[in-house]
């Protein structure tokens, strides 16, 4: 895990901000189909297939926006096992009872922290699992009615997924910022 010259925080670090930018574009995408669910209830008349076709993709990129963010989470938490496992192992080694006691404070304030990162970035992905399959049944829905009715049967649905996107996108921001905090967090240390 660690390169040549890299330490475990600085790779961390990396992860988390890596995970901040991928929820962010998860956010942006979110919204997006979103937007895209809602130019296809006001459509007027023409080609079904084309909006389909654009609805389906927007389904796609955010199922793909929702995964690279499971990535990211995963990524961090690999890194951060071994981040704390080496910080206790390294505790022991201090012959200074003073340095040892601040170095363990300081490794029980990051895990607090870590730990409330964490949290809020698996309540932010969790929060995607509901939408994702509201896109999907909408998706799958219209592509097998292309049809004037089939976009009104959608109508019913749009006030639902808004509400869900909505929440999501709140969570998110939490997410969000809690990484933000988490990295000016290492950044100062």
């Amino acid at each position: 895990m660690e390169k040549v010259g890299v330490h475990k925080r600085d790779i961390m670090l990396d992860r988390v901000e890596n995970a901040q930018g991928a929820q962010e574009d998860a956010q942006q995408q979110f919204q997006s189909a979103l937007e895209q669910l809602s130019q296809l209830i006001n459509y007027d008349g023409g080609d079904l297939t084309t909006q389909y076709e654009l609805v389906n993709d927007q389904y796609q990129a955010s199922k793909a926006s929702a995964e690279e963010v499971a990535s990211r989470i995963e990524a961090i938490e690999s890194v951060a096992d071994a981040l704390f496992a080496e910080w206790n192992e390294e505790i022991q080694q201090y012959s200074s009872n003073s340095l040892k006691q601040k170095s363990q404070q300081k490794l029980r304030k990051t895990e607090r922290n870590y730990q409330s990162l964490i949290k809020s970035m698996y309540r932010a992905k969790d929060g995607m699992a509901p939408v994702l399959s509201a896109l999907k049944d909408n998706s799958l829905y219209l592509k097998h009615n292309l049809n004037a009715q089939a976009i009104g049967a959608l109508q019913g649905e749009y006030k639902t997924i808004k509400r869900d996107v909505e929440s999501l996108v709140s969570e998110m921001s939490k997410a969000i910022a809690q990484s933000q905090q988490f990295i000016n967090l290492l950044k100062a240390e």
